[in-house]
């Protein structure tokens, strides 16, 4: 499991004057080694990674796809040093995820038509803590040319590849990451996907701007009305046996599983 949610941000890995203030700001950061960086400052982002003063607890790193030059040079680059959680870009392959050092941890990133197919597959994977997937790298990979309708909302195939994802991570009890909200203005409609995300069973969502960190955490933490609800429902099922009514409602286990989650989420929601 990947329990460093809810927010997670994105830092191109040849930034380095942004780390710091990636990670005071961001539940964690991913440092980018992958799109963020041009190709002729992958040297030099690697350097800065190996210099980098940062937590490794609250830092993953986006390796370049497997099977690529980029990545044995990007392994290369983090045995020199303490992080060892890795986002693998692209992931596609199950047998080349499963080849990877055991030394690290990985977010398998399944953002292409083949990624998403293989997502049960990689989820199934010893060193796989996580699942994320991607919009826009998954149309690009169907031939398509946007995610999303003109109303902001995902289009079909997208929405069928992130339940996929979430189903896959969720039948092997590791974390679900939800993709990032690239309209950075569009705080409203990242709240909607973040509570959406929330409630569905994703673990943190990513973001590639710090404006989007408190929405997303805001999204994630309980109310102080389902937080009420929560203890109550739990408090009653002390006093009764099997199914019972509470509010209106039949309380089954399905029901006080989601109160206890509720809880879990209220007790490390961070401060906003």
């Amino acid at each position: 499991m990947i329990e460093a949610g809810p927010a997670l941000l994105f830092c191109p890995a040849d930034r380095p004057e942004r780390f710091a203030k990636a990670v005071a700001r961001a539940d964690a950061v991913i440092v980018d080694l992958e799109d963020a960086v041009a190709p002729d400052a992958k040297t030099r982002a690697r350097g800065a990674l190996i210099e980098a003063d940062l937590d490794p607890d609250r830092v993953i790193v986006r390796v370049n796809p497997t099977g690529s030059a980029d990545f044995v040079s990007d392994i290369a680059t983090l045995s020199q040093t303490d992080f060892r959680t890795i986002m693998v870009a692209k992931a596609e392959d199950p047998r080349a995820v499963a080849r990877i050092d055991s030394r690290f941890a990985v977010v398998a990133l399944c953002e292409t038509a083949a990624g998403v197919v293989a997502a049960d597959e990689l989820a199934a994977l010893s060193n796989v803590r996580a699942l994320m997937w991607g919009a826009e790298d998954l149309v690009a990979s169907l031939g398509g040319t946007s995610s999303r309708k003109r109303n902001g909302r995902y289009r079909d195939v997208a929405r069928a590849a992130r339940a996929r994802v979430l189903l896959a991570a969720g039948a092997r009890g590791i974390s679900a990451i939800d993709a990032v909200h690239l309209d950075i203005a569009d705080l409203k409609g990242l709240a909607r996907e973040a509570t959406d995300a929330a409630a569905s069973g994703f673990s943190a969502t990513a973001c590639i701007h710090p404006a989007q960190v408190e929405v997303i955490r805001r999204a994630y933490a309980p109310g102080v009305e389902e937080v009420g609800w929560a203890r109550a429902v739990l408090d009653a099922a002390d006093r009764e046996r099997g199914v019972f009514s509470f509010e209106g409602r039949m309380v089954d286990e399905p029901v006080l599983r989601h109160a206890r989650t509720l809880l879990r989420r209220a007790e490390v929601a961070p401060e906003v």
